[in-house]
């Protein structure tokens, strides 16, 4: 294993992004946090010197063990099966691997895309409309968070999976939390909230919120 520090490149609101921090917290990982702000001057993802590193001109990147690795869940399951912890993201038991794995997916590609910056942004010119933006998210967003409420009501314990942190619950919180921010009504997913409380309340989720961390602005900083 290499010894130098791994060197996170994220922003702070960034779902892909927070997947990781969490992983990292909880797999006990000191790094250095590197901001890309994805709205300063146009983005800081478009420079020259970050489409070096990520030529799809996204976060999070992570360098680690002399590796650099792009994309969260293939770096979280990285992280997990090279540093066995406590706390194993993908379960021992095929079934409950695959079905975490499942959950997990639904949200990376079935609704976070889909409210992508680049996505939103393009919708919006495309139909000059804010409301039709606003339209989109929450059609998609609530059709994948039904999916995820129907899957819950058979896995969940505590957590999306019995009662193990697992890939899936890395990706629900900053998923419910995007919900928030677009003004997406909650109130048909109850297992889907239950589950995200129990997991906010989880010390390493908390140290990896968006709200805490060093790009937060200061106007979203909690203590």
């Amino acid at each position: 294993m290499q010894t130098e520090k791994p060197i996170l490149y994220n922003y702070f609101r960034s779902s892909s992004s927070w997947r990781v921090r969490i992983a990292l917290e909880l797999k006990k990982i000191d790094y250095e946090y590197k901001p890309i702000s994805l709205i300063k001057d146009g983005g800081e993802q478009y420079s020259e010197e970050y489409t070096k590193i990520n030529p799809k001109q996204e976060v999070p990147a992570l360098y680690i063990d002399g590796q650099l690795l792009l994309q969260s869940l293939p770096i979280i399951e990285y992280l997990d099966e090279t540093r066995p912890n406590e706390y194993q993201l993908l379960p021992k038991d095929p079934a409950k691997r695959a079905k975490a794995r499942m959950i997990a997916e639904i949200i990376n590609s079935g609704m976070q895309p889909f409210q992508n910056l680049n996505v939103i942004r393009r919708v919006a010119k495309e139909t000059q409309s804010e409301d039709k933006k606003q339209e989109w998210i929450k059609f998609y967003l609530t059709k994948g968070f039904k999916a995820v409420e129907d899957i819950l009501k058979d896995t969940s314990g505590k957590y999306c999976i019995d009662n193990q942190i697992t890939i899936a619950d890395l990706c629900l919180v900053p998923q419910v939390y995007s919900a928030k921010r677009f003004n997406i009504d909650m109130i048909g997913f109850p297992n889907v909230k239950r589950v995200n409380e129990e997991l906010e309340k989880v010390p390493e989720f908390v140290r990896a919120h968006a709200h805490h961390q060093i790009d937060t602005p200061q106007e979203l900083k909690e203590n």
